[in-house]
């Protein structure tokens, strides 16, 4: 049985993180969205609220299951039987960390690969950062997150912003 773990901050998750998982669950017989808890970037969600949006926005894959991790990634990774780890790659830009994350990990941990996936072209120009930035300036995400997302985002938008 392949297991795969696509990790992130997914704060908020986007169409184009979905698009990354759904992939990985037709590739793997098992995959584990793992939400990073420590994380450089400052959150919007906590990280049980990540975790439950996700939880939603994946529900309609079976072999799918999401969960939170702190440390070394390839640690949560080998604890949860995985030979691989799935990320995703928009631009030449994301490709230069990636590479240098994805060899510290061969280092830490031989025997789980890392496997990129490009993610399809409508989603090349999104991310996390642009969609909570479109939120708080009034915008419109509807088309870039699951609704459900964009609702929570919404909501702690106009939270934050009274």
């Amino acid at each position: 049985m392949a297991r795969a773990i696509v990790p992130g901050s997914f704060d908020p998750v986007t169409n184009g993180h979905l698009d990354i998982i759904e992939r990985a669950a037709a590739l793997f017989d098992e995959v584990t969205v793992a939400v990073a808890s420590s994380s450089p970037k400052s959150a919007l969600f906590g990280v049980e609220e990540r975790v439950e949006m996700l939880r939603e926005a994946s529900s309609h894959l079976p072999n799918i299951s999401v969960g939170s991790f702190e440390g070394l990634l390839v640690e949560y990774a080998r604890a949860h039987g995985a030979i691989a780890i799935v990320r995703g790659l928009r631009a030449v830009s994301d490709f230069e960390y990636e590479l240098q994350m994805a060899l510290m990990n061969r280092r830490l941990a031989p025997d789980i690969e890392t496997v990129f996936m490009m993610t399809g072209a409508e989603y090349s120009y999104l991310s996390s950062s642009v969609v909570k930035e479109i939120a708080r300036l009034g915008g419109s995400v509807e088309g870039l997150v699951p609704k459900s997302v964009g609702q929570r985002l919404r909501q702690k938008v106009g939270l934050q912003q009274r």
